[in-house]
């Protein structure tokens, strides 16, 4: 008796090959699914997280466009320090309009600070290479922030370094650099910068070592605020030192080869 086979089709072979394909795949994502369900929940409150921050950190930006900055971390900062310490903790700032400081001012910490300013977009990216190839050397560590960074720094963010702090610094620098323009930013740099113990602002330390405000500062006395910009805890604008006297010089020099007060008048 002849012995009966039960062949299966070509067609129907390769079908069945791929449903087991398919299936074994599916059985490895269910799985896959089921062994990583914390790496989910890991990344879906990292996204919600950015999604909250990007929303809060830009209203903050557009809210400070418009309203003057009393406060910022390095002010509170500076006063904690001073009551731990036993120390007079009094912070001497006053806000004033940018219309109403002297632009000798304005020019002064320009000169001094950050000479390119009205043409950058928040970085200065030479002069960032030529301190990051100074600071390879192991010499003393060389900064290279402009005002826009230093203003996002000073409002936003806190003193020390670190990289997590540095890269929050970049993404705030683009903002107010897109948001604020450099008007706001200058205005802001030169209500908030510290320009003594204790002392923020063009304002209060005019009113502190000058005996009047910041519209009626000349170009020697503005010269000599941002001499001591480096360290103003450590230099002293009422008893300027033989160094503070010669960067005082300096800045003055450099004030009148940018051409003087129409280098920022179109800020």
């Amino acid at each position: 008796m002849a012995k009966n086979t039960f062949r299966t089709p070509p067609q129907e072979e390769k079908t069945n090959k791929k449903r087991t394909v398919q299936s074994s795949l599916n059985d490895d994502i269910d799985v896959s699914n089921k062994r990583h369900p914390i790496v989910q929940l890991v990344i879906s409150y990292c996204i919600k997280f950015l999604i909250y921050f990007f929303s809060i950190s830009l209203a903050w930006v557009l809210v400070l466009k418009f309203v003057p900055i009393w406060v910022t971390p390095t002010m509170i900062d500076r006063k904690v320090t001073a009551i731990f310490e036993g120390r007079d903790s009094e912070i001497h700032s006053d806000w004033e309009p940018y219309e109403n400081i002297s632009k000798e001012a304005a020019l002064a910490v320009v000169a001094s600070e950050d000479q390119l300013f009205p043409q950058h977009l928040g970085f200065d990216f030479n002069a960032m290479w030529g301190a990051f190839r100074h600071n390879l050397k192991g010499k003393k560590i060389k900064g290279a922030s402009t005002i826009s960074q230093q203003v996002a720094k000073n409002v936003f963010l806190w003193q020390g370094r670190s990289y997590v702090r540095k890269v929050l610094e970049v993404y705030f620098t683009f903002l107010i650099e897109v948001i604020w323009g450099k008007e706001r930013i200058l205005e802001v740099y030169l209500n908030v910068a510290e320009m003594g113990k204790m002392t923020f602002g063009v304002e209060a330390a005019a009113l502190r070592y000058y005996g009047h405000s910041a519209k009626l500062i000349n170009r020697a006395e503005a010269a000599r605020i941002a001499a001591v910009l480096p360290s103003p805890n450590r230099f002293s604008i009422a008893n300027p030192s033989k160094y503070v006297q010669k960067r005082t010089n300096f800045i003055m020099r450099q004030m009148r080869g940018l051409g003087g007060k129409a280098y920022i008048a179109d800020l």
